[in-house]
């Protein structure tokens, strides 16, 4: 029951740093003049590639601890 505890809590996390860093990539690119469409798109673009790294690194640890 731990494991799947620490499992949720890690998904958990790592949806939180992905919404943060697509609303930080969303701000910044309204500050420098974006409009809303360009700025939600650089935004779900953030939170894609965060989602993709995780899973990449997922995957590498997976490979590598037994």
């Amino acid at each position: 029951m731990a494991g799947l505890t620490i499992i949720l809590l890690v998904c958990a996390q790592i949806l939180l740093v992905a919404v943060l860093g697509a609303a930080g990539a969303g701000k910044l690119a309204r500050m420098s003049g974006a409009d809303y469409p360009t700025a939600v798109l650089l935004a779900a673009s953030a939170f894609a590639a965060v989602l993709t790294l995780a899973a990449a690194v997922a995957t590498a640890l997976a490979d590598v601890l037994p």
